[in-house]
């Protein structure tokens, strides 16, 4: 007995087809309306100024009574990704379960604000008028007896 084999009614699309039905659709590239998450959490990090750190509930309730209106559906997990990541840069630091601004972030952003208002009060004339100074030269210093060149002036003075 021959085996009979079933067909399918549905038909089987060929790659090219498949391919033509993905064209169609454009994709629309998806962008943020919110600021980056680092800058969201380091304005709920120094809002609630807690000594020990802030939980990550709290940022997220920070941050969610800000920009509710433009945050996505699934932010806190975005969010709970983003606060390991910053704390393997270095920007946090973490303790225990909560978060802090690092050391380092603190300085740069204080050191920032501050530059900006140094840059914008030169003039260029002021510093055309600071003397250069000359740095003073070193004496410098005999070689040592046990350098090879005053191994070889001991042997020859004394031969």
């Amino acid at each position: 007995m021959a085996k009979e084999k079933n067909k399918s009614p549905t038909k089987k699309k060929s790659p090219v087809a498949m391919s033509e039905e993905k064209s169609k659709k454009p994709r629309k590239p998806k962008t943020a309306t919110h600021p980056p998450y680092f800058q969201m959490i380091k304005e709920a990090l120094m809002t609630l100024k807690e000594k020990n750190g802030s939980s990550p509930y709290a940022i997220a309730k920070k941050i969610e009574e800000k920009y509710k209106s433009v945050l996505p559906e699934n932010f806190r997990k975005t969010l709970s990704l983003q606060l390991k990541n910053s704390v393997a840069k270095g920007k946090l630091v973490k303790i225990r379960a909560s978060y802090k601004l690092s050391e380092t972030t603190k300085m740069t952003t204080r050191s920032s604000s501050s530059s900006r208002k140094s840059k914008r009060t030169l003039n260029k004339p002021e510093v055309a008028t600071k003397k250069k100074r000359k740095a003073k030269k070193k004496p410098r210093q005999p070689k040592s007896i046990k350098s090879s060149v005053g191994k070889k002036a001991l042997k020859a003075s004394a031969t």
